[in-house]
């Protein structure tokens, strides 16, 4: 198996040595971003049949962008805002790991069977929640996981907002 699956499969298991690894290791930061590309594109597949062609392209960008602002919001906000004395991370070790931390994502290309797609999405989209959290706790040095629960959601809830807003916006103005 090679290091990069191995490190997804990992990540995937919620694996804390994994993302240490990861996080000591500054030549991961492509294979982190293959990872996010991959659960995107992944996400793009599982929106096909939803919002007709934009509805792809929307999952697309959204995973993206959403991945990228929550990662940097949670970085700030475990960095700057709630950090123990011990935290100290660079945005790099940070991208990273977060960036492993969408493995789980993979299956939601799953999402255009009906009904049960959106199960395995949902599903998905809690287990790469579970994996921001290790690799939030991982990376920050936190002693415990309730801080980086708390970190990993006040970060997501404002770009889950705009992403809301942006898709609603989307998906109606233009008559769909």
């Amino acid at each position: 198996m090679s290091i990069f699956v191995r490190r997804m499969v990992g990540a995937a298991k919620l694996n804390a040595t994994i993302y240490e690894e990861i996080e000591a290791d500054a030549g991961s930061t492509r294979q982190a971003m293959a990872v996010v590309c991959l659960s995107a594109v992944a996400a793009a597949i599982g929106r096909i049949g939803h919002g007709g062609v934009r509805g792809p392209v929307i999952g697309l960008l959204a995973a993206l962008l959403g991945w990228f602002v929550w990662a940097l919001l949670t970085w700030f906000i475990g960095t700057k805002i709630l950090p123990e004395a011990q935290t100290e991370a660079s945005p790099g070790q940070f991208l990273r790991t977060t960036g492993f931390s969408t493995s789980p994502g993979v299956f939601r290309a799953f999402g255009f069977i009906p009904v049960l797609g959106d199960v395995i999405s949902f599903a998905a989209s809690v287990w790469m929640l579970a994996s921001m959290v290790v690799a939030v706790r991982q990376t920050l040095d936190y002693k415990g996981t309730g801080r980086a629960v708390a970190v990993c959601l006040i970060g997501l809830l404002i770009p889950l907002t705009v992403i809301v807003v942006c898709v609603s916006y989307l998906l109606t103005a233009h008559g769909d």
